[in-house]
C-alpha cells in the first residue's frame, strides 16, 4: 500500500443481549445512546472511507454514525467456535478442562472449533493491508482493535490483550511511511 493511512477505529455499541455472553455475529447493537453516537460521529473524518466487520452490531453502529461501510471479513471478532452463544459463567460452571486451559493462555489457546487471539491478529493484519491510503473509519470489535494495536506497537498477542476497549470508544492509529504511530486508545468522545 502506498501513502499514509490514518485510521479511526470505533468499537461497536453495546450488544443488545445478555451480558457475559459470547455473542454471535447476528447479535444486534443497542443504539439508544444518541448523545454518545453523535459525539463519536463529530470526531470522525468527513472525507474518509469507512469499513466494518460483517457482524450485525458493527454494521448497525456504522449506520447509526452515518457511515455506509465496506464489509471486511478479516475485521470480525475472534471466533469462539462451540462457545459462541454461551455465557462465560455457564462455561466455567460446566467444569470443562478446555475453558480453564483457554484462560491460562488466551493469546495462543483456541476454543473448540474456534481461533486463538494470535490467529485473529494475523487475520486483522491481512485486513489492514486492504485499507487504501488516506483517512478511514473502521467500526469493529474490541478484539479487532487489540489486534490492530498489537500490530502497530509490535506487541506480543498476550501483551495486546491488556488493552481495555470500551463500546463506542475511539482508537486512532496511523500507518506512515516510517512505521506505525498510535495517537489515542480507548477515548470516549462525550
Amino acid at each position: 500500500m502506498g501513502g499514509e493511512t490514518f485510521l479511526w477505529l470505533i468499537r461497536h455499541a453495546i450488544v443488545d443481549g445478555v451480558a457475559g455472553t459470547i455473542h454471535a455475529a447476528d447479535a444486534p447493537a443497542r443504539l439508544d445512546d444518541r448523545v454518545q453516537l453523535e459525539a463519536v460521529r463529530r470526531r470522525l473524518p468527513q472525507d474518509g472511507a469507512s469499513y466494518a466487520s460483517p457482524s450485525r452490531r458493527t454494521v448497525e453502529t456504522a449506520r447509526a454514525l452515518g457511515l455506509d461501510p465496506v464489509l471486511v471479513r478479516e475485521f470480525g471478532e475472534q471466533n469462539f467456535g462451540e462457545w459462541t452463544g454461551h455465557r462465560h459463567d455457564e462455561l466455567a460452571a460446566a467444569g470443562g478442562d478446555a475453558y480453564a486451559r483457554f484462560w491460562s493462555d488466551p493469546a495462543h489457546a483456541r476454543p473448540p472449533g474456534g481461533e486463538s487471539f494470535e490467529d485473529q491478529v494475523a487475520r486483522v493484519g491481512q485486513g489492514l493491508q486492504r485499507i487504501e491510503a488516506g483517512p478511514a473509519t473502521l467500526v469493529v470489535h474490541s478484539g479487532t482493535i487489540r489486534a490492530a494495536l498489537c500490530i502497530a506497537l509490535d506487541l506480543t498477542p498476550q501483551a495486546a490483550l491488556r488493552f481495555v476497549i470500551d463500546p463506542l470508544s475511539l482508537t486512532r492509529i496511523d500507518r506512515l511511511a516510517t512505521g506505525w504511530r498510535v495517537v489515542a486508545v480507548n477515548q470516549r468522545a462525550a
